[in-house]
């Protein structure tokens, strides 16, 4: 049995790498246990981050036009999203000391801003450290896929949005950064390769979280 202590667990990697179905069937195997946890999500989580995810991810000018936010315009309100959830859920969770099961979280952000699209690490670093107060996943998940299975996956989304349609070339430069930070840090990280439509993944996962959890 395993002693009642907050536990933080985030899941990180490319669209279509199976992350957020990976977190949810966690999320699930994990209540079936009676271990008191949540599932939220970055962007959003709260009803001010939500709001303010709909502004990041859907095509937000009109059609047809060639406008787009620039990067750092973008970075800043993926970080004022994450400065809503921090204050408004994770930091009350683990006051609570539940588990929290995150699809997504500062790992995307330098993963797809600095390192995909060139935004300074400094400005990213500097506005965490005032709006995370030290908070950070005890265990992360990085899901890795093949390249071209990710991209049938998306091309079976019904919904998109404009996250599902970068370029391969993107995409793969993404998933190598997600693959830099994790291997930086073997004791947080925890490489999945989720490129089979297989039960074995979430087994796999399982598994590691109740290790981290009985320590």
């Amino acid at each position: 049995m395993y002693k009642k202590k907050p536990l933080f667990v985030t899941f990180e990697g490319i669209e279509g790498s199976g992350k957020s179905y990976q977190s949810n069937r966690l999320y699930k195997n994990v209540k079936k246990r009676k271990i008191s946890a949540i599932l939220t999500r970055e962007p959003g989580g709260t009803r001010g981050a939500e709001k303010i995810r709909k502004i990041i991810l859907e095509d937000y000018f009109y059609q047809g036009t060639k406008l787009t936010f620039n990067k750092y315009t973008d970075t800043l309100l993926y970080l004022a999203a994450r400065s809503e959830h921090v204050e408004n859920k994770i930091k009350p969770a683990i006051s609570k000391r539940k588990i929290i099961i995150c699809d997504r979280f500062v790992d995307s952000t330098i993963a797809y801003q600095v390192y995909g699209k060139g935004v300074h690490k400094n400005l990213v670093d500097s506005v965490h450290k005032h709006i995370l107060a030290g908070i950070k996943p005890d265990l992360t998940f990085v899901l890795r896929v093949k390249i071209s299975k990710a991209l049938q996956r998306l091309k079976e989304r019904k919904k998109k949005n404009r996250y599902d349609k970068f370029t391969k070339s993107f995409y793969n430069k993404v998933q190598n950064a997600f693959l830099k930070i994790a291997r930086g840090n073997p004791r947080r990280y925890f490489i999945v390769d989720n490129s089979k439509d297989s039960k074995e993944t979430e087994n796999i996962i399982f598994k590691k979280f109740i290790k981290v959890l009985e320590k």
